[in-house]
C-alpha cells in the first residue's frame, strides 16, 4: 500500500518539478531595499530598460554594422541597440560627432554598441533574445554582459546536471557495494532516496522558482547527507531478525529504533540548513529551505519507502547477500586509545594554521570566473577589454531637473575619476558645437525620463575588483554631492553591495549554525561541557577544509566560504554524537574512560566511515566533473570536509574523551560514575557486561 502511494505521488511530484523555474542569476538574491535594486527597478519601471550586454562587432563595414543593428532591434524584448548612429545619422559628418562619444563606440577595426532589453538581466525572454542574437550575428561578432553570462550558465547548468545525479549515484553504488552485506540493497536505498528527492524537487513549486545552484547541488547534497538514515535501518533490521522470526515485527521493531536514532541526527543536519535561512542574500535562503525539506523528506521516506521496499523484495535481497568487503577495524581504536595524547598535540599544533588558514583563503567574485573561457560570454568579456581597454560598464541616474551647470561640473569631476572611459548622457554628448536638436527623439527618450536622467560609464576596472569597488564609492560620492538622490545601478555595483553583505552574512550564518547545533548537542546528551568539546572538534575540521585553499594558493567562489561551513557542521556533527553517546553509555556502565573510549570508537568506526565515504562519493564525483566552478568548487570542499570531518571525529575525539574524562562526567546529567579502585570488581564487572 506504501509504496503503490509513494510511486503515485511521484506523478504530481514531477509535474510540479517540471513547472518550477530555475533563476541563474545570483545578483537576483541581494535584499530588495538596497539601492542598487531600487535602481534597477527604476531602471525597469520608467525607462523600459531591464538588461544590457556590450555587442562587439570585429572588421565589419558601417553600413554592415548598421544593417546588423537594424535586424538586432527586430528580435523580441530588445528595447533599444544604443550605437553612434543613434547620435546622429549616418550621413551626417563624422567631425560632429563628440571625439570622446565616437570613441566609445569605435577602435581601429572594431564597433560597440550597447543592446538594451526591456526585460530582466535573467528572465527567460532576455536569454531568448540574447540566442536569437548570436543567430543572427557572425562569427566576428562578441557579447559581454550579466544576460550573456546568465545564458551561457544556463546552457550549461541544464546540460551538466543529469551528469551531477548520474556521477552521484554510481560512486554511491561503489561504496555501497563495499560496505554493505547485499549486492542489491544500495539499489533499494538509491531508489528510496531518488523518490525522496523528486518529492523535494516537486515541492518546490509552491516557491515558484530556486537557483540554478540549489537545483544542480540539492539532488547530490541530499543523497550525501541521507544515506546514512537508509542504512542504519538495515543494521537494525539484520540486528532485529536475529531476536524475531516474523520479518513484518522484525522491521516494525526496525524502523522503532531507525527513528529514534535517526531524529537526532536529522535535526542536526537540518540546524545547518537553517541556519542558512538568516542570510539577507537569499540564496541562502533558497538552498535552506530546499535541504531542510530534502532532509525531511529523507527521513520519511527512510521509514516508509525502504521498509515496503525491503519487506516486498526480501526473497531477492537475501538471494543476493555476501560477505561486506569492508574490514574490521580491530587494530585502530586500540593505536588512537594509547597514542591519544599525540593525537591531541596533531590537533594543536595545527589549530592556529588553520584558524590562519581559513581567515585568510582568497574568494572572487566575478561571475566570468566561474565559468569556461570557452563560453561566448568569457570570450566577448576579454574581446571588449582586449578592443576598448574597458571591462565594464554600468549607470548613473540623476534628477532630470538638476541644473545643466552642475550637470556639466559633475560630468568633468567623473570623465577625471580613475579608470573611468567615458560618461555618455544626452549632456555629455550635447556640447557648445552640437545643438540639442540634433539628437533622435528616440535617443532622448532611451536617456531621459519624467523623473531621471540616465548616464552610462564605462571602466577599464574589472569587475568585483578592489580597484573598482573604490571607483564606485568616489562616484557614488561625486554624483550625490550634486544630487543627494542620486543612484549608481547596474553589475558592477550591485556586485560590490554582494561582497559586503556575504561578508557580513557570513558572519550571522556561523554564528546561528554553532548556536543551534551546539543547544542541540546540549539537549540531546544533557551536557553543559560536551557542546563546547564537540563544535570546537568539528570547527578544527571545518577551518582545516577552508584554510587548506590558502595555502594550495586557490581562489574558492565567495559562496563557498559562506555555505560550507553550516553544511559540514551540519552534515558531521551527526558522526561526534553517535561516538559520543556511545562513550556516555559505557562511562555509564561503569567502565573506565579508557575501555569506554576503546568500546565507543570501535563500535562507532565503521558507520562514521560509511557515511563520510558515502558523502564523499556523493559530492566528489561532481567537483571533478563540473565545468561551473561555483558547483565544483563546492562540491570539492564538501567532499573533502567529509574526509576531514571523518579522520578528526576518529582521531582527535577520542582524545578529547580521555583528557577531559573529569570534566564531562561532572557537567553531564545522570553520569554518576565513580572510578573503581578495586580492579578485581571492575575486572568481574567488565566480564559479566560481556557475558
Amino acid at each position: 500500500m506504501i509504496l503503490i502511494v509513494a510511486i503515485a505521488l511521484l506523478i504530481p511530484s514531477g509535474i510540479g518539478y517540471l513547472n518550477t523555474r530555475v533563476n541563474y542569476d545570483i545578483l537576483t538574491y541581494l535584499p530588495k531595499d538596497i539601492e542598487t535594486m531600487k535602481g534597477q527597478d527604476i531602471l525597469l519601471d520608467q525607462f523600459g530598460t531591464g538588461a544590457f550586454v556590450l555587442f562587439v562587432a570585429e572588421g565589419m563595414e558601417e553600413k554592415d554594422v548598421a544593417d546588423l543593428k537594424t535586424k538586432i532591434e527586430d528580435v523580441d524584448h530588445v528595447a533599444d541597440v544604443i550605437w553612434y548612429d543613434s547620435v546622429m545619422d549616418l550621413s551626417i559628418p563624422m567631425e560632429m560627432l563628440p571625439s570622446k562619444v565616437y570613441e566609445a563606440f569605435n577602435a581601429n577595426d572594431a564597433t560597440m554598441m550597447f543592446v538594451v532589453f526591456d526585460s530582466g538581466t535573467s528572465e527567460d525572454c532576455t536569454m531568448d533574445a540574447i540566442e536569437q542574437i548570436r543567430k543572427i550575428a557572425n562569427k566576428q561578432c562578441f557579447m559581454s554582459g550579466m544576460s550573456a553570462i546568465v545564458t551561457d550558465t544556463k546552457n550549461l547548468a541544464m546540460k551538466e546536471t543529469p551528469i551531477y545525479v548520474g556521477i552521484a549515484v554510481l560512486l554511491a553504488v561503489i561504496v555501497l557495494s563495499l560496505t554493505m552485506d547485499s549486492y542489491l540493497i544500495p539499489l533499494f536505498f538509491l531508489l528510496s532516496i531518488g523518490m525522496a528527492i523528486v518529492y523535494n524537487m516537486g515541492t518546490n513549486v509552491f516557491k515558484g522558482e530556486i537557483s540554478f545552484i540549489t537545483q544542480s547541488l540539492s539532488a547530490v547534497l541530499q543523497l550525501g547527507v541521507t544515506l546514512d538514515y537508509s542504512i542504519f535501518l538495515w543494521h537494525s533490521y539484520q540486528e532485529e531478525l536475529e531476536k524475531e522470526s516474523d520479518k513484518k515485527m522484525a522491521m516494525a521493531n526496525a524502523i522503532t529504533a531507525t527513528f529514534q536514532s535517526v531524529i537526532g541526527s536529522s535535526i542536526t543536519t537540518i540546524a545547518g540548513f537553517v541556519a542558512l535561512c538568516f542570510m539577507s542574500f537569499t540564496l541562502g535562503l533558497d538552498l535552506g529551505v530546499v535541504m531542510a525539506k530534502g532532509v525531511i523528506f529523507g527521513v520519511i521516506g527512510c521509514v516508509t519507502i525502504l521498509p515496503s521496499m525491503v519487506l516486498i523484495f526480501d526473497n531477492l535481497i537475501e538471494k543476493t547477500k555476501h560477505k561486506p568487503l569492508m574490514p574490521e577495524f580491530d587494530r585502530i581504536p586500540k593505536f588512537v586509545a594509547k597514542h591519544y595524547l599525540a593525537f591531541f598535540a596533531i590537533f594543536l599544533a595545527l589549530l592556529l594554521p588553520a584558524i590562519y588558514g581559513n581567515n585568510h583563503t582568497s574568494v572572487y567574485y566575478d561571475l566570468t570566473q566561474t565559468l569556461p573561457k570557452s563560453l561566448e560570454s568569457v570570450q566577448g568579456a576579454d574581446k571588449v577589454d582586449e578592443k576598448f581597454d574597458m571591462n565594464s560598464a554600468y549607470m548613473l541616474l540623476v534628477d532630470k531637473n538638476l541644473d545643466t551647470a552642475s550637470m556639466n561640473e559633475m560630468i568633468k569631476e567623473l570623465e577625471a575619476t580613475d579608470g573611468i572611459l567615458s560618461v555618455l548622457g544626452v549632456d555629455s554628448i550635447v556640447g557648445p558645437a552640437f545643438p540639442r536638436n540634433f539628437i533622435p527623439e528616440d535617443l532622448l527618450n532611451d536617456l531621459e525620463s519624467d523623473e531621471w536622467k540616465m548616464i552610462l560609464l564605462t571602466t577599464d576596472y574589472k569587475i568585483a575588483s578592489d580597484e573598482i569597488n573604490a571607483q564606485i564609492a568616489n562616484v557614488d560620492s561625486i554624483v550625490k554631492s550634486y544630487d543627494p538622490k542620486a543612484m549608481v545601478v547596474g553589475e558592477a555595483p550591485c556586485t560590490k553591495d554582494l561582497i559586503n553583505i556575504t561578508n557580513h552574512d557570513f558572519q550571522v550564518v556561523n554564528f546561528v549554525s554553532i548556536g543551534l547545533v551546539f543547544l542541540i548537542i546540549a539537549f540531546v546528551l544533557k551536557s553543559a561541557s560536551l557542546p563546547f568539546i564537540l563544535v570546537a572538534v568539528i570547527e578544527f575540521a571545518i577551518f582545516v577544509n577552508m584554510g587548506l585553499p590558502y595555502y594550495t594558493k586557490t581562489t574558492i567562489p565567495f559562496i563557498s566560504s559562506v555555505v560550507i561551513g553550516t553544511i559540514q557542521l551540519g552534515a558531521t556533527v551527526d558522526y561526534a554524537i553517535l561516538m559520543t553517546t556511545r562513550f556516555l553509555n559505557e562511562r555509564n556502565a561503569g567502565h573506565d574512560k579508557k575501555e569506554a573510549t576503546l568500546i565507543a570508537l570501535s563500535t562507532s568506526m565503521k558507520s562514521v566511515i560509511v557515511s563520510a565515504l558515502s558523502f564523499f562519493a556523493a559530492t566528489f564525483g561532481v567537483g571533478l566533473i563540473s565545468s561551473i566552478d561555483m558547483i565544483g568548487s563546492l562540491c570539492m570542499l564538501m567532499a573533502r570536509g567529509a574526509i576531514i570531518s571523518m579522520f578528526t571525529v576518529l582521531l582527535v575525539l577520542p582524545a578529547m574523551y580521555m583528557i577531559f574524562d573529569k570534566l564531562i562526567m561532572r557537567t553531564t546529567f545522570g553520569m554518576n560514575v565513580q572510578e573503581k579502585t578495586d580492579h578485581h570488581t571492575n575486572g568481574m564487572f567488565h566480564r559479566h557486561k560481556v557475558a
